[in-house]
């Protein structure tokens, strides 16, 4: 909605607040006339409903001597008060009251010629507000029932609203106790999201709720749990958390992206969100709420609420609902770590990169060659790569790696028949190494094969996988992501950092043993040096010798110290 729209917008419903809009349902043109004139310059009524400086008007009124053309005024205009007569051409006695109360919820005033005080309290009994004897109505008793009316309507729609917020906000403390309780007896994250689904489509007042996550390298948002009346609701909307794409500003790509939960309280009036407003009302959702999964920097996905009520998410409720939020994410990162602990299944995100070393990339397609990178070590202000290259001669390694920008050396440490083992120094690619290790990552192995440069990042179970897609992805512009998996550590056979010693050995003592493991400095003979392998650090020998000697101690400490 543009800005000038919700200012007329804004300008007419305050136009309205001030001025008290009365409908006359009367088919006797006299008895019309005379109600009119008792309302012509009854500013006071108006200040009385209204008593605000701006108030003060006169009552606009509007005529209608059939119920048909009565019902449609309601439907269409905003009325404050309804001074009903209950024998009509096209309806007659307490069944025109019933059709008008069923209609609105405009408090309504009963006019009749007739002097039975019986149909008055029955008029009362059926909704109306208050019961006149036109005979008997004079100007200040009008306007005085008028007062009352809109008064005694105001406070019953408040205690109503009341209650029905109480109501709700125990159903949903109610709900929120029962997805707690969930948390503790299931097993497994997908048994859990379906819980809680189910759980909040048992209860009357939603109509369905679905839980989905971001799948890994896309900004694309799945379902993966739903319960309750769908009518292929999901296959029909589209969600991302791009805010630049049409799909990403729904409420459940906003809810992720902001971390706050979204609601849209009457899908009729509230238009920020598009199309999903009209797909949900098309299916008699009126209102929804989607609340963020999330614990610390992990975001685990959305829970999408939907009710056939309007403003069934008022302010207490939607602090519940982040409660309930919290308690799934909670429970998910319980799940994800207590898996991480009963087995050694960690997630390998693996990419493709164009225009890194792209002379061995040429050199892999042209010699049928294939080099892998099986171990990455960083130093202070180097990084340290150890692999071995198959089907391809030394020679032509080293040609290939003095043309490639980023390495500044290379050591061919051990040689069989159609393989070798090298080290290779490359300072300019620490920077995208320490961000994935910051984050929690590390590369566990790369490849140069068929002209394609691919390599493995390494997360432990339960970590935010899209996190780490965006922040490789922000290092380097020629990144692509290929899948996800989850993979046993002992399915391919780590012998490095994953170890007994990873918690015990400071950054530096894990350095100086992974560097000296690899570069062959426990090899006989020796294929490096303590001196060497200290210069690849950037060290002094004697501080090289120190942690080495620091960590040898811890290990041998891990496995004969008990």
């Amino acid at each position: 909605m543009s800005e000038t729209n919700t200012q007329t917008t804004e300008e007419s419903n305050t136009e309205s607040d001030e001025t008290l809009q009365v409908l006359l349902i009367e088919d006797n043109p006299g008895d019309a006339r005379l109600i009119q004139e008792m309302l012509h310059g009854a500013e006071e009524l108006t200040k009385r409903i209204n008593p605000t400086e701006m108030s003060g008007q006169e009552p606009q009124i509007s005529h209608e001597m059939r119920l048909e053309e009565a019902l449609e005024t309601l439907a269409s205009e905003h009325v404050d008060i309804v001074l009903l007569d209950l024998n009509l051409p096209d309806s007659e006695g307490l069944s025109t009251l019933e059709t008008v109360h069923e209609a609105s919820e405009t408090p309504i005033v009963v006019l009749t010629g007739l002097r039975d005080q019986q149909v008055g309290v029955k008029a009362i009994q059926r909704g109306a507000q208050d019961f006149l004897v036109k005979d008997e109505v004079t100007s200040e008793l009008l306007i005085r029932t008028i007062h009352h009316a809109i008064e005694r309507a105001r406070q019953q729609r408040e205690r109503r609203q009341q209650r029905e917020q109480l109501e709700a906000l125990n159903r949903l403390n109610r709900i929120g106790h029962d997805i707690t309780h969930a948390v503790i007896t299931t097993e497994t994250r997908a048994e859990l999201e379906q819980q809680v689904c189910d759980r909040l489509a048992e209860s009357d007042a939603y109509r369905f709720a679905w839980i989905g996550e971001i799948n890994p390298g896309s900004d694309r948002v799945s379902p993966k749990a739903a319960a309750g009346v769908e009518d292929g609701y999901l296959d029909e909307i589209e969600v991302s958390v791009d805010e630049d794409k049409k799909s990403g500003q729904g409420p459940a790509g906003t809810a992720i992206r902001t971390g706050q939960v979204q609601v849209m309280n009457d899908v009729r009036t509230d238009q920020k969100f598009e199309p999903w407003r009209k797909q949900a009302r098309a299916r008699g959702y009126f209102s929804s709420a989607a609340v963020p999964i999330a614990y610390e920097d992990l975001v685990y996905g959305v829970l999408c609420i939907y009710s056939s009520s309007s403003r069934a998410f008022r302010e207490p409720e939607t602090a519940v609902l982040v409660r309930i939020g919290d308690v799934i994410a909670h429970a998910i990162t319980a799940i994800e770590r207590r898996d991480a602990l009963v087995s050694d299944a960690v997630i390998e995100l693996e990419f493709r990169v164009e225009e890194l070393a792209e002379p061995l990339i040429d050199l892999s397609s042209s010699e049928a060659c294939t080099i892998t990178i099986e171990q990455l070590v960083g130093g202070d202000e180097t990084l340290l790569a150890y692999g071995s290259a198959q089907d391809v001669s030394q020679d032509a390694f080293t040609e290939a790696i003095d043309r490639t920008d980023g390495i500044s050396d290379v050591r061919i440490l051990s040689a069989k028949r159609d393989e070798f083992e090298f080290e290779l120094v490359a300072p300019t690619a620490i920077s995208l190494f320490e961000t994935i290790a910051t984050h929690g990552g590390r590369v566990a192995l790369a490849t140069i094969d068929d002209g394609e440069f691919r390599f493995v990042v390494e997360l432990p179970r339960g970590r935010d996988t899209r996190q780490m897609i965006e922040l490789i992805r922000a290092q380097r512009d020629d990144v692509t992501y290929l899948a996800q998996r989850t993979t046993e550590r002992s399915e391919r056979g780590d012998t490095g950092t994953m170890s007994v010693l990873e918690d015990d050995l400071t950054d530096k003592q894990q350095a100086a043993l992974e560097t000296a493991y690899f570069g062959g400095y426990f090899d006989w003979p020796r294929e490096s040096t303590g001196e060497e392998i200290a210069d690849r650090l950037g060290i002094a020998p004697a501080t090289f010798n120190q942690h080495l000697r620091t960590a040898e101690r811890k290990f041998f400490d891990s496995v004969f110290g008990g």
